[in-house]
């Protein structure tokens, strides 16, 4: 990958080595979010499960040793409150930003009824999936509404996205396997914009699918994405995605309209973005080439 990538005001240089992780510390990264502080945060599958670095990727501190079952989703809301999502232990947890938990939503390892199999832990659980089922079956991702609203994308052996009220009481779920408007293969991401829509990364339906928040279909972005993972959205309601299964990196503008797009198959795997207060992108992909099981934090700024 060149060293400068994207084009007009989406152009950026590329820094794979941004994320100083102290030295002997095993911390392959699954998801990344930002604070109000442009505090980075780094979930990852290694032993200390949380590592926070300042913009420059320096450490900063780590939420010590971790018992997190499998780290897939991290979340920084407008309070900077860190919520997590652990997908094998069926579980969305809500911190404080130095690891104090706040709040747990579902019950450790009890999964949903949805048709797969309950033993099964691998990835493609969602081609099992005959019906959406209850919170959670192997959730995915997780986004908080200006109201304290929580949306959770439960996607790896479901097909639903569930809305919960700030104090974690269920009030919404809505989803079935399928590739119509509603319909979900791998629910993966979710995404409040700045003007209260809802989207959701439709990962092996290849695409972004617009709701309200109370759960309306309201249209599919016309970009069509190769398993996307994760969407974020800028001050000026740009949106980044990371295409999992195709190892690009995009960004579209707020009607799904594509604006810049880089990367390549050498980046499947690609899982996490987020930005900071100065327009910089941090992307989690593999550390190296295809079917890589490491991925790391890449910092992406803003030209």
């Amino acid at each position: 990958m060149s060293n400068i990538v994207g084009s007009g005001k989406h152009t950026y240089e590329v820094n794979e080595d941004w994320a100083r992780v102290p030295e002997g510390w095993n911390a392959p990264m699954a998801a990344v979010t930002v604070d109000s502080q442009d505090r980075v945060y780094g979930f990852n599958r290694g032993e200390r499960g949380v590592i926070v670095f300042d913009k420059d990727g320096g450490y900063l501190y780590d939420w010590g040793e971790t018992e997190f079952s499998f780290p897939h989703a991290i979340y920084a809301d407008m309070r900077d409150n860190i919520w997590i999502v652990d997908r094998n232990d069926q579980q969305i947890l809500k911190y404080t930003p130095q690891g104090e938990l706040l709040m747990t939503i579902g019950e450790k390892g009890v999964r949903s009824d949805t048709g797969a199999d309950p033993t099964d832990f691998g990835s493609n659980g969602y081609t099992q999936v005959t019906h959406g089922g209850e919170p959670f079956n192997m959730p995915a991702g997780i986004a908080i509404a200006p109201s304290g609203d929580i949306f959770v994308a439960d996607g790896y052996a479901n097909a639903r996205v569930h809305r919960f009220s700030a104090d974690g009481a269920l009030r919404h779920s809505w989803g079935e396997p399928g590739r119509g408007p509603g319909q979900f293969m791998l629910p993966h991401g979710a995404c409040i914009k700045s003007d209260g829509q809802l989207l959701v990364a439709d990962r092996e339906n290849d695409r972004v699918q617009v709701f309200t928040q109370d759960g309306r279909f309201f249209a599919e972005w016309p970009t069509r994405l190769i398993g996307p993972a994760v969407v974020w959205e800028d001050s000026d309601g740009d949106c980044y995605v990371a295409e999992h299964n195709g190892g690009y990196f995009s960004v579209l503008n707020g009607d799904g309209e594509l604006l810049a797009r880089w990367g390549d198959e050498k980046y499947r795997s690609c899982h996490g973005a987020a930005g900071d207060s100065e327009g910089n992108i941090y992307f989690v992909q593999p550390t190296s080439g295809e079917g890589s099981t490491g991925r790391r934090i890449v910092k992406y700024t803003r030209g």
